[in-house]
């Protein structure tokens, strides 16, 4: 019993080499060639050079997934959703409107917020003439969003162009349907 610890021991202590070298161009785990990797020098690797253009390093090659969209009506480089100031929203409010106005509290750093700002998008897509979509980035304003009770994020008021009507407001991320049931049914 002695002995057989011993053995234990010592073959415990036994470090496993690789039978190569460490910088060998052969791979003792490499047993085929991939498919989906091409395989390159190891000059390939390093930083291009300035006069090296970066299009045609391997490194920075992308295939494209599909075809580039070409611009059209609703394709701009800014968004369709403008940022407003407190002063223009209650500007906004007070004056005389022919569609609901749907104002989006957000912040830059809230994850739900920029999901909704997806939503909110394609919405202002579909109904460019029939609704008038803002935001507004509580961390510029936030008195006016303290005022407004924002607590969470994102919150959504819907005003209707009707003074009578009263404003219903939406906290957290919410679906697109529904979104399109309070515009249709509720304004």
């Amino acid at each position: 019993m002695a002995l057989s610890l011993l053995t234990f021991a010592a073959a415990a202590t036994v470090s496993f080499r690789s039978p190569l070298p460490l910088y060998s161009n052969q791979s003792p785990f490499k047993t085929h060639q991939s498919s989906f990797l091409p395989v390159t020098s190891p000059a390939a690797f390093t930083k291009p050079s300035t006069s090296q253009s970066t299009q045609s390093s391997p490194l920075f090659r992308r295939k494209l997934l599909c075809a580039p969209v070409a611009a059209g009506k609703y394709v701009r480089e800014d968004s369709l959703i403008k940022k407003l100031t407190a002063d223009e929203v209650e500007e906004l409010v007070k004056g005389v409107r022919k569609v609901p106005l749907i104002i989006d509290f957000y912040s830059t750093w809230c994850g739900p917020c920029n999901l909704m700002a997806q939503e909110l998008e394609m919405l202002a897509i579909e109904n460019e003439n029939n609704a008038l979509i803002v935001k507004v980035d509580t961390d510029e304003e936030h008195e006016f969003a303290r005022d407004m009770q924002v607590r969470g994020l994102p919150t959504l008021y819907f005003i209707s162009p009707d003074p009578n009507k009263e404003a219903i407001r939406t906290e957290g991320l919410i679906p697109l349907q529904m979104i399109r049931e309070i515009i249709n049914n509720h304004m």
